[in-house]
């Protein structure tokens, strides 16, 4: 068995020489090269066989877009005919669809269906099936000619199966008329049905020469998500090539992949392959052969290190003295019972006299009487069982000094075949002594250690809890209980406000209002459970988180029960100090996370809400709340990136003469062309806006779009004398207000700034004076807007001087049926002369307001009577027809 293992070790050796090892190697590494140079040969042949797959279709997708928005375009004349002309009649519609359709166009047929009921078609002949075709009612129509009447966009359809045979794809254009006060009313649809087989003609997808094969879905332009509607389905589970058709409304998702299927083979490929093997062997061959001449001169160094390590034995014990100088060496001859020391030893054991003879009794008289029979018996042990000898005793000199020994010694035979045991023995006093003072020490570091952690607890303990009130504090709340899975499991949340807490503490002192929260404390813990949890999170708010489940009702029994006795006065020092709480509550639903890491938001969010309904009363947390700050921040955002992206632009309303119906100016209003929702008037932003302070910014911006479209008009040679622009109220508190105008062009005269007449103007606010004093001096008017409404009084006008004011639309609408009304507005306008200042109507709706104002004495008419807001292109169109006079 012997020889056996040790031939396996020899032929181990062989298997791990640095020859066959380096060899090994290098083999390895050539083939994992060649493997990878193989694998990227076939990636690049795939990959341009992609690339052109790719090419190909893109030039399917382009033709196919581009037939089909030329087909688009052609009805969209049609449209805009119908909305002009909505009694069109069969000859008429027949007259202008035979000139879209043509012979260029993939078009099969136009139908039109007031009401969504088709009787105008073209070509009549053929068609005559689809006359009287009510898309409310047909299954296979309905859905799509309903989503392109809600949508109020173009709505592709198809491909779909049609009444008069074969099939088709449907664009439906919803047609609407608009009515007098700029409503919008649906006429119809207009149908233009694109034949499925002229359309891939056309587009060359029916080409017997085409290299791809192609399959496209999305029916009803619904995407990749919509059914396969031409070509083999099977074509996208086989790694095709995709791209997007872009329809005018969805898309078409088109796939693509080469004819017969993908090909993973190169041609190169053996070629490729009988090179990567030829480089291999150039590469191995002188590897193996370097490696043998290695192996060789290997072994001649193992034979001279075998012979180095022979010579080290025979001088193992004359190194050993030599190197141990601090060391005791001792020999103790077994057969004979003889010992001998060396000097060192001597010294140890304080022998002074060279001549004693050394017998075996010293070294055991030498010892510590407590040591010595264990050292005795471990010397014993080691020559009973020929192993190593190894023990720590003390000794007692001859002067009485006590020192540590430690000593080992190992068993051997001489060459005359006795047995030695030899050893060494050196003073370890010094680590003994060592060892003492650090086992002391490790003592005293464990009582401080047990000490600290008390200290830690207690710490740990104060900084979980608030010191005023002894409740937990948000700390607590944060890592204790809401963000811990193995904690309990919060059912829902109370977040408690104090109101007028803040009064108290600046009235009566800190100790005052330390004393509240003191009390507020106690009115929670008298109302709570033993399983609820009370906490103080902030100056003088609570947090009471339940573990329990908790039913809304008992939720709301809590919050009343809280609020009236957070009611009731509390004394302090001869005073009644009274407070109320707001309570927002949050509970857990089955979905939420059973953490409740949200909870404490959703209760901050229905406390902002209680706050906001009154104070004093409480709000549960709901998905209504929840949806409506989504939604608010969603605007929030949308602005902030409108104003980045100058989203918002100005409508001018023009205003004109009552008497001459001249254009005297125009009133910019800010709208926001919003990327998703078109364009929005100011009461679907200005609210947000406010919260996020940034109507200057509007404002700004609004005024600098006025001021260059004012140059555009005069480059024009149109002639608008006044620009009036909406300041915001807050505006006329800044101190910086003129500094913000710097740089901005304004010729004297030709600006008016809005002030709503809402804003409270008190003579002793000094900074609105003077802003208003500075305006006026760099020629800005000023014009008080919505006039009635406010709190503007005749001292206000005399103070400010307004250049205009506008009387507000409510007042101005009833005046053609109430004499009351009618007086009420001749009143303002004889106010308005009296006083100097011109008087501008808003909301002139008819022909008969005008008339009427005019008749009172009204100097400026602004409404839809005469005029809508619009863009300034528009505005330019509207000023050289001079629309208004007829109208008039």
């Amino acid at each position: 068995m012997l020889m056996k293992f040790i031939t396996c070790l020899r032929q181990a050796h062989l298997l791990v020489r640095p020859s066959v090892l380096a060899a090994g190697i290098a083999l390895t590494v050539t083939l994992a090269t060649g493997i990878f140079a193989d694998y990227q040969n076939r990636l690049v042949y795939t990959q341009s066989l992609r690339t052109d797959v790719s090419e190909q279709l893109s030039l399917i997708r382009a033709k196919l877009e581009g037939n089909i928005g030329n087909n688009i375009q052609l009805v969209r004349g049609l449209v805009a005919a119908i909305a002009t002309h909505p009694d069109i009649d069969q000859d008429h519609f027949g007259a202008i669809a035979a000139g879209l359709v043509g012979t260029d166009s993939q078009l099969r047929s136009i139908a039109a269906a007031p009401d969504l009921v088709i009787n105008l078609v073209y070509p009549l002949e053929g068609n005559e099936k689809v006359i009287g075709l009510d898309l409310r009612t047909n299954p296979a129509q309905r859905d799509a000619a309903l989503r392109a009447a809600t949508s109020e966009k173009l709505v592709l359809a198809g491909p779909v199966d049609l009444v008069q045979g074969g099939q088709g794809f449907i664009g439906r254009f919803p047609v609407f008329l608009t009515e007098d006060d700029g409503s919008k009313t649906l006429w119809g649809l207009v149908s233009a049905v694109v034949d499925v087989e002229r359309l891939y003609a056309a587009s060359g997808l029916l080409a017997t020469d085409l290299p791809i094969e192609i399959s496209i879905a999305g029916k009803d332009s619904t995407g990749g998500d919509g059914p396969v509607f031409f070509g083999d389905p099977e074509i996208y589970g086989q790694n095709p090539v995709l791209s997007e058709v872009t329809l005018p409304s969805g898309s078409w998702q088109i796939a693509a992949i080469p004819a017969g299927g993908w090909s993973s083979t190169p041609d190169n490929t053996w070629q490729f392959r009988a090179l990567i093997l030829l480089a291999g062997l150039l590469v191995v061959v002188p590897i193996s052969i370097a490696g043998h001449l290695y192996d060789q001169r290997r072994g001649n160094i193992r034979e001279l290190k075998l012979n180095q390590i022979k010579m080290a034995r025979l001088s193992h014990r004359l190194n050993l003295a030599l190197d141990a100088s601090n060391i005791g060496v001792w020999e103790f001859n077994l057969s004979a019972s003889e010992l001998t020391w060396d000097e060192r030893m001597k010294e140890l054991y304080g022998v002074i006299d060279d001549s004693v003879f050394m017998k075996s009794s010293y070294w055991t008289q030498a010892m510590h009487p407590e040591d010595r029979k264990r050292a005795v018996a471990e010397f014993r042990a080691a020559v009973a069982t020929g192993g190593t000898y190894s023990s720590e005793f003390r000794i007692i000199t001859p002067d009485g000094t006590t020192r540590w020994i430690r000593s080992t010694g190992a068993l051997h035979q001489d060459l005359d075949g006795q047995t030695y045991i030899v050893g060494v023995n050196w003073d370890v006093s010094a680590d003994v002594q060592l060892k003492t003072r650090l086992m002391a020490a490790k003592q005293d570091a464990d009582l401080r250690n047990c000490e600290l952690e008390d200290a830690r607890a207690q710490m740990e303990c104060n900084s979980l809890h608030d010191s005023l009130t002894g409740l937990p504090n948000r700390r607590f709340i944060d890592e204790r209980l809401l963000n811990r899975r193995d904690g309990p499991t919060v059912t829902a949340l109370l977040h408690i406000d104090l109101d007028r807490f803040k009064q108290i503490n600046d009235t009566l002192g800190h100790a005052a209002g330390d004393a509240m929260l003191i009390h507020a404390a106690s009115v929670l813990r008298a109302n709570t459970r033993d399983s609820d949890i009370i906490a103080r999170i902030g100056g003088d708010e609570f947090v009471i988180a339940m573990t329990c489940e908790t039913s809304d009702a008992q939720l709301s029994s809590l919050a009343n029960r809280i609020i009236v006795q957070m009611r009731q006065p509390v004394p302090y020092e001869n005073h009644e100090c009274r407070f109320g709480v707001s309570i927002g509550i949050a509970s857990v639903d089955h979905d939420d996370d059973p953490c409740g890491k949200r909870l404490l938001i959703d209760a901050d969010i229905a406390l902002y809400r209680a706050k906001n309904n009154g104070r004093n009363r409480f709000e549960f947390f709901t998905t209504a709340l929840k949806a409506e700050i989504i939604r608010t921040k969603r605007v929030a955002d949308d602005i902030l990136s409108g104003l980045e992206r100058k989203e918002f632009l100005p409508f001018f309303q023009p205003q004109f003469d009552a008497r001459t119906l001249d254009i005297v100016g125009v009133e910019a209003l800010a709208r926001w062309e919003h990327p998703t929702e078109g364009l929005l008037a100011p009461d679907a932003f200005l609210k947000t806006a406010g919260e996020l302070n940034v109507v200057p910014l509007i404002d700004r911006s609004i005024l600098e779009q006025t001021l260059w479209q004012s140059t555009r008009w005069k480059a024009a040679g149109l002639s608008i004398p006044k620009m009036s622009v909406n300041v915001s109220a807050g505006r006329l508190f800044e101190a910086d207000l003129i500094d913000s105008l710097d740089g901005i062009d304004i010729e004297k005269g030709s600006l008016s700034f809005e002030l709503l007449e809402s804003i409270f103007l008190d003579e002793q606010n000094d900074i609105i004076v003077a802003n208003i004093e500075r305006l006026k001096a760099m020629g800005i008017d000023i014009e008080i807007d919505d006039f009635g409404t406010g709190f503007a009084s005749i001292i206000s006008l005399i103070q400010v001087r307004p250049t205009r004011l506008k009387i507000d639309r409510q007042l101005i609408f009833p005046i053609v049926g109430s004499e009351s009304q009618r007086r009420l507005v001749a009143s303002i306008i004889e106010i308005g002369q009296s006083l100097g200042i011109k008087v501008v109507a808003e909301g002139v709706e008819t022909m008969e307001h005008a008339a009427i104002l005019r008749d009172l004495g009204c100097n400026t008419l602004q409404g839809y009577a005469l005029a809508r807001p619009m863009a300034s292109d528009q505005l330019m169109e509207f000023v050289r027809a001079e629309n208004w006079r007829q109208v008039a």
